[in-house]
């Protein structure tokens, strides 16, 4: 699996899933994401420290303990995009209660509905972060 890496790249070795800098998405599909210039097969974090890789697979797994790194770096966002795959699955009780217990505003929505809202918000110096359900 190859993740991170940049776009023709051959390496084989597994490197720490993080792109410690804010950019827009340039694609999605094919179980994965293109962004500055490289490209990551799974689903993805967008926070104010960077993209990072999060083993999250279907909506069920968007849980309070897989959004932790969320909660961790809420004080440098205002709105956090939950991308829920192929269609809106809404987040589950204890994962609403938890982001409105730590004030962080949310809004879920399909993927590709989640990462054009992203981009333009990323694109107007709007504090957001995301999470990413990566789809086919």
């Amino acid at each position: 699996m190859k993740l991170f890496e940049p776009r023709g790249g051959q390496t084989g070795e597994r490197r720490e899933q993080h792109l410690p800098d804010r950019v827009p998405v340039d694609a999605y599909g094919n179980g994965g994401f293109r962004f500055g210039g490289m490209s990551h097969r799974g689903s993805i974090l967008c926070l104010p420290s960077g993209v990072h890789g999060w083993p999250v697979v279907d909506a069920a797994g968007i849980t309070v303990d897989s959004l932790r790194p969320v909660f961790a770096e809420a004080a440098g966002f205002d709105t956090l995009l939950i991308g829920t795959g192929n269609t809106l699955v809404p987040p589950g009780p204890d994962v609403v209660a938890a982001l409105r217990m730590a004030g962080i505003r949310f809004e879920p929505m399909s993927t590709g509905a989640a990462l054009r809202i992203f981009n333009i918000m990323q694109g107007e110096n709007r504090k957001v972060a995301a999470a990413f359900l990566a789809v086919d």
